[in-house]
């Protein structure tokens, strides 16, 4: 041997593929490993997966939070029924309201007043009540008229002041009732104060 650079193997070293094979059985090693290390090697690999369950938990995104729920004045609807054959008393505007809701959406109705200091409002049923997620619910309100010298007779007449309840939040805001309600309610006022209005 002589010259520079790896050993090499010799001729004949590995065998030739188109040489028969000789009689010698392949050699099989098998391994052992001891109980005690077997233990041990199965301790250490299920405290490597749940660190690693550990590790990823801690580390994995967060979902998006859910949106929240609507305003309660975005899913409910006010709707004038018109007035109510039985106006009750001299001096009082009987009326039917159709209160309806979003499927899935449930709203508290804590009060329904009226703006002004010279008119009073009742209400059957009493609130609070509360209107089924995508139901309807028919409301008889009353406005009587306490001081015919103080009533308004403009266009804040129309006006109803409600208070919304639902899992997000209270409202208190002001609804204006269509469908001939500002005439109906300002013929009755005119009746009961026995003036036309100006």
């Amino acid at each position: 041997m002589s010259g520079i650079g790896p050993v090499e193997a010799g001729e004949d070293t590995y065998p030739h593929p188109e040489a028969p094979l000789t009689g010698a059985a392949p050699v099989r090693v098998r391994l052992t490993v001891p109980a005690r290390h077997r233990r041990k090697a199965a301790l250490a690999a299920a405290a490597t997966l749940t660190a690693g369950v550990c590790v990823y938990a801690l580390n994995a995104p967060e979902p998006p939070p859910a949106p929240p729920p609507p305003w309660p004045s975005q899913v409910v609807g006010f709707h004038y029924a018109g007035a109510s054959a039985g106006a009750g008393r001299a001096g009082a505007f009987t009326f039917t309201v159709t209160l309806t809701t979003e499927p899935g959406r449930r709203v508290t109705i804590d009060a329904i007043t009226q703006p002004s200091a010279a008119l009073a409002v009742s209400t059957r049923p009493s609130a609070p009540f509360t209107v089924e997620p995508g139901g309807s619910r028919e409301v008889l309100v009353t406005v009587y008229v306490l001081d015919c010298g103080e009533v308004p007779r403009n266009a804040g007449l129309p006006f109803l002041d409600v208070t919304l309840r639902n899992e997000r939040a209270v409202q208190k805001q002001s609804r204006i009732l269509g469908g001939g309600y500002p005439e109906d309610l300002g013929a009755a006022i005119e009746k009961a104060c026995d003036r036309p209005a100006p």
